[in-house]
């Protein structure tokens, strides 16, 4: 599929804010006379990443961030110190916002509301971004849209765990209803022991129990919504996960059949028209070995599953973002290549002695095509400090499995190098010419 942009039904325009904004703690103070200012709350990388679209549309996000060491903080001008709990960090970050969006789904919804009840502009609502944030409450609106889904039940004591086991079969997923990420509040549970013991060491928190899938493999549809209805959705992707967190995107999935790749992309564009998100969202997806797919989660804001996208689409999930939650028409999200793979770069167990620098100079010298993407993180065990794209030649084909396990090792490849500065395959840069 090429993903082109599909339009869907209008929801209505985005207001403006109401009240003079204050003095933040950035220095961002001359640019609101020229264009609208996007408040990003969080300062991770992808607030980072959504500042580098910023600029080429000659724009300056404003981030709330935690610290000057966060990753967007490094490189925004506009900065508001505080924490996205802090009810006055958030009012001074959205002071004279045009939107206010969102770098994690971690803000408490009551936060949230009281922002839009100011006329603060905020993308997605808080209406919409409760499904990201509670997985009880989005399977329940899952169901209610007849979106095929995993079973699940909501849990109130080990008993219901038990008899959704007996029911479904073990083992089964338990799941923390909010705050896991990353494979974190995730169980695989094989008996009511094991349930038992999860449940009570946590006490205020909503569970809830799912029949683990037959899966062949993991999906993503990644789609955008603005105000004014109109929807965009990227080619399907396939995530491959390791230890519950994403390892490897490749872009578009290989083997899905066209129909099954539309009707992925056209469940994706109304999820968001149904919820009414505005910006952009992945619907994470189970392919079951039987050919079914299934939600698994939402995120609503830019994903992991569309980084691919800084360099194998004719727009970027970040420029995206931006541009619906501005209500400007939505980019064209077609690949510029038959297939592109991105690789996440995790921190090693122990990092290496050869700084980060040197590594990419010699990344460079073997793979000169490798786009790296580094988000100014510490290096610690299995942290995500930056990934690597590599775009597919143009005269290769999605239905050549070696041209796409082709690009894929080298993906890889130069991922393991940056994390280690380790050559995994043992190439001898000395031995063959660094610069062969």
């Amino acid at each position: 599929m090429d993903g082109e942009a599909v339009a869907s039904e209008a929801t209505g325009n985005v207001s403006g804010i109401k009240e003079p904004r204050a003095v933040s703690q950035g220095h961002g103070e001359g640019h609101g006379a020229r264009l609208p200012i996007v408040a990003m709350i969080g300062g991770g990388q992808l607030a980072r990443m959504t500042q580098q679209a910023a600029i080429a549309l000659g724009q300056s996000l404003r981030v709330l961030a935690e610290s000057p060491n966060d990753p967007a903080a490094q490189v925004c001008p506009d900065i508001v110190f505080g924490t996205h709990s802090d009810p006055a960090a958030l009012a001074a970050a959205a002071e004279g916002a045009a939107a206010v969006t969102f770098d994690h789904e971690q803000v408490p919804n009551d936060l949230i509301e009281a922002l839009v009840e100011r006329g603060v502009p905020v993308s997605p609502s808080p209406a919409a971004l409760v499904y990201a944030q509670d997985k009880l409450v989005m399977r329940r609106r899952m169901a209610s849209l007849n979106i095929a889904q995993p079973a699940f039940a909501q849990v109130d004591s080990v008993d219901d765990v038990t008899k959704f086991g007996d029911e479904h079969g073990w083992p089964v997923i338990l799941k923390a209803a909010t705050g896991g990420y990353d494979g974190r509040g995730v169980w695989f549970v094989d008996s009511t022991e094991e349930a038992a013991e999860i449940l009570a060491g946590g006490t205020d928190v909503e569970f809830l129990v799912e029949e683990r899938v037959d899966l062949k493999r993991e999906l993503s549809a990644l789609v955008a919504h603005s105000p004014f209805g109109q929807g965009a959705a990227w080619p399907i992707v396939e995530t491959v996960q390791v230890n519950g967190q994403c390892s490897v995107v490749i872009a578009p999935a290989a083997g899905l059949p066209d129909d099954v790749a539309l009707a992925a992309e056209e469940m994706g564009l109304r999820i968001a028209n149904e919820l009414d998100v505005v910006g952009v969202m992945a619907v994470e997806l189970f392919e079951t070995k039987s050919g079914e797919l299934l939600v698994n989660e939402l995120a609503m804001r830019p994903h992991n599953s569309g980084h691919w996208s800084m360099d194998g689409s004719r727009t970027s999930q970040f420029e995206q973002h931006l541009r619906a939650v501005l209500d400007y028409p939505l980019g064209d999200t077609r690949p510029i290549a038959p297939v592109t793979v991105m690789a996440n770069v995790l921190g090693a167990a122990e990092a290496p002695d050869m700084s980060m620098d040197e590594r990419i100079h010699h990344l460079f010298a073997r793979m000169p095509d490798a786009k790296v993407h580094m988000y100014g993180k510490s290096e610690r065990q299995d942290r995500k400090i930056g990934h690597v794209n590599i775009v597919g030649e143009a005269d290769g084909s999605l239905a050549d499995a070696e041209y796409v396990e082709a690009v894929r090792a080298r993906a890889e490849l130069a991922a393991k190098f940056l994390s280690t500065a380790v050559w995994t395959d043992g190439w001898d840069p000395h031995g063959e010419g660094e610069h062969k």
